[in-house]
């Protein structure tokens, strides 16, 4: 077996070989994890996001756009938003945390917010742990962390995490901070969006206790974390502290079940590539080699799910009617699969899922020829 450096670079080169000559790596972000750990059965995702391969450009090189995604308008909004909060050394967004988590301790009059300037994401993750370790080293005071990068092994790959802040409070704890350009109104946001920043901060979360697990002793990561958001229809900053141990918990387990990247890899055919700039018929067939798991819930979280909405569609496969049906299929794979099982032309009688069917099919026919009387 060859020794683990000499097995890290044969990995790069082969993910680099599929991303393409010359084409540069685009990095995962929590978002991407999050949405990676909500689907850990797609190895199609899987391989893409570990090799960085850009799904949008891939995509619309499939004939299959995305269509999700922020406006210019919208990340311009959300700059100047996260700028106000962080404003005067992050006064007021240390503030929040104090009002929100930290009651107990001393309010924030000053705080240390150490430059975290180095080269590369590497050079930033190294900087960013070495601060973190400085501030558990001095407890009694507030230190604000803007922009760290922390970063998390996922199936055998490294990803860089950047959250829009770590609070590391008087007593050595770490918070991390999520600011999103949504509005809280009359105190509350909408459902979704909240547990979308709840699965995204718990990635974050996941990382801290990475790098809080190699000091000694380790400082807790707290599994509260702070939203902030714009109040009502204002531009005025207001917080809300949400729980992720149950959003930590699940990705925690749905990236451990991810097949390793190296896996996927090695059992892909020499020279795949998944640049688009290859010819329509090469590129898919280059991205059809690896599987996928398509379900109605990748429409809002996966560059690539009309593409793979659209195969899934023709081969009839029940995936497309969402994980719920599937599950209560059982073996039935496929759309013909399931008819042929309600006709009684296919299927195992004592399957409880064909007998649900036949039923369903007799009292169907029978509300049928009721109806036409």
């Amino acid at each position: 077996m060859p020794p683990p450096r000499t097995r890290g670079t044969a990995l790069r080169q082969r993910l680099a070989e599929l991303r393409g000559p010359d084409v540069p790596a685009k990095a995962l972000d929590a978002r991407a994890l999050a949405a990676l750990a909500a689907n850990p059965g797609c190895a199609r995702r899987a391989i893409l996001d570990g090799a960085g391969v850009n799904k949008t450009a891939l995509a619309s090189a499939l004939g299959a756009p995305s269509a999700f995604g922020q406006s210019q308008f919208a990340l311009t909004r959300g700059n100047a938003f996260e700028a106000k909060v962080k404003a005067d050394g992050g006064a007021e967004l240390l503030r929040l945390v104090h009002e929100k988590l930290d009651r107990l301790a001393e309010p924030p009059a000053e705080a240390r917010v150490p430059d975290l300037t180095a080269t590369g994401p590497q050079g930033r993750t190294a900087r960013t742990a070495l601060e973190l370790r400085e501030a558990a080293a001095h407890p009694g005071a507030w230190t604000l962390l803007d922009h760290p990068m922390l970063a998390l092994d996922v199936a055998g790959s490294p990803a860089f995490l950047e959250p829009d802040a770590v609070v590391v409070h008087p007593d050595g704890s770490w918070t991390v901070v999520e600011i999103k350009s949504f509005p809280l109104l009359d105190g509350s946001a909408d459902p979704a969006k909240v547990g979308a920043a709840a699965r995204q901060a718990a990635v974050y979360v996941l990382a801290l206790e990475e790098v809080a697990a190699r000091l000694d002793p380790a400082p807790r990561v707290r599994h509260r974390i702070l939203l902030v958001c714009p109040r009502d229809f204002s531009n005025h900053p207001a917080a809300s502290a949400v729980d992720v141990r149950k959003q930590r918990a699940v990705t925690a387990r749905q990236l451990a079940r991810l097949t390793r990247i190296e896996d996927i890899a090695d059992a892909l055919p020499e020279g795949t590539c998944f640049s688009p700039e290859l010819p329509a018929e090469e590129l898919t067939a280059a991205v059809e080699s690896v599987p996928a798991t398509y379900a109605p819930e990748c429409l809002s979280a996966c560059e690539l799910a009309f593409h793979c909405r659209s195969r899934s569609r023709e081969t009839g496969a029940v995936t497309s009617l969402g994980r719920a049906v599937r599950a209560e299929l059982g073996g039935l794979t496929t759309v013909e699969d399931v008819l042929a099982a309600a006709r009684g032309e296919a299927g195992d009688p004592s399957d409880p899922a064909v007998a649900a069917l036949r039923r369903a099919a007799t009292l169907r026919a029978e509300a049928l020829e009721a109806a036409c009387r």
